[in-house]
């Protein structure tokens, strides 16, 4: 949609659409952002049978991450003296900016899309891997025992279910043919995913959960034994940077598993009158809510059953759901 925008477009204009739809975008990750931080306190707080945030923005605390956003902003900017204070400065912005790229592949509907490339997959999953890189550069420049350690952790558990995550969605491939999202969610239109791929998506769901460094799975920021790992050094705007690329990918992975496995913008079929876009922002509401969910449930892992259930659970059933889905796939499809 939105390049069939810029090809009807003069050329000298193409830059400020590029960079109204890219503000557009950002304004609305930033808002998803803002809430669903509000929303995931809310929401433990009633796991918890706590009330949560109510006192800035009236009884519902509409405003308090607002508030917090600004308290940040205001919040004085220190680097350690002896830190590598060039790869400190850039180790959040490594971090953030992949979070915010592999949106410019994920079709909220079947007209809402920023682009339509025939390896979309591929793309996100190559580009967020980068992060990574921001993450373990954040802990070795701060030079701290406690970041170091967390940006060790990070490196290991991300490179692990990284590993079952990509085979995960391999059974998914092999029923489309494709590794472009949009014919993805097309193939979807009878049947969405998480039935005949249910292996996958279970891999995928807590493979997706490592990723984001969320509970169970949040040894990078362990607060009672790391002093919140990585990112202790950080402050201000900089730590803000590193939560917001956490938030991101919240909402680029709860994207991506409606695309990949919740039939993305298709209907039930007694429900087709209802537009397509509603349908999305209520399948990936439901994939956020499960994630804080999970967080108010299970309490944090070890880190070697960490890593243990990565490479002797997962991966066998990733690649055990691949071999029957190939075999599904050509005796029966």
């Amino acid at each position: 949609m939105i390049n069939d925008l810029l090809t009807s477009a003069p050329s000298w204009t193409n830059f400020l659409i590029y960079f109204a739809i890219g503000a557009g975008l950002l304004g609305a990750v930033l808002g998803f952002v803002t809430y669903a931080i509000l929303a995931e306190r809310k929401v433990l707080g009633f796991i918890q049978l706590r009330v949560g945030p109510n006192r800035i923005g009236g009884p519902l605390g509409l405003l308090q991450t607002v508030a917090d956003v600004l308290k940040l902003l205001l919040k004085e900017d220190t680097i350690p003296k002896k830190a590598d204070k060039p790869l400190f400065v850039l180790a959040p912005i490594l971090a953030f900016v992949p979070a915010f790229a592999v949106l410019a592949v994920i079709p909220f509907s079947e007209n809402l899309y920023f682009t339509d490339i025939g390896v979309g997959l591929l793309y996100y999953i190559a580009v967020s891997g980068i992060t990574t890189i921001g993450v373990v550069a954040g802990g070795w420049a701060s030079n701290n025992k406690y970041a170091l350690m967390g940006g060790m952790r990070a490196a290991a558990q991300m490179i692990s279910y990284e590993i079952p995550l990509v085979l995960s969605v391999v059974g998914v491939v092999l029923l489309t043919g494709s590794l472009n999202l949009i014919e993805i969610v097309n193939a979807q239109a009878t049947l969405w995913f998480f039935i005949p791929q249910i292996l996958g998506f279970i891999v995928f769901i807590i493979a997706a959960t490592a990723e984001l460094n969320r509970t169970p799975f949040d040894l990078p920021e362990a607060e009672s034994e790391l002093v919140a790992g990585f990112h202790v050094e950080y402050s201000g705007f900089r730590w803000a940077f590193f939560m917001l690329a956490e938030y991101v990918y919240l909402f680029a992975m709860a994207a991506l598993t409606t695309v990949l496995f919740l039939g993305g913008w298709n209907p039930l079929p007694f429900l087709g009158f209802i537009p397509g876009v509603i349908w999305f922002a209520l399948k990936f509401s439901a994939v956020v809510f499960f994630m804080i969910w999970i967080r108010g449930t299970f309490p944090r892992l070890r880190g070697d059953q960490l890593m243990e259930f990565a490479w002797k659970i997962l991966l066998p059933v990733a690649l055990l759901n691949i071999i029957l889905t190939a075999i599904v796939k050509e005796f029966f499809l």
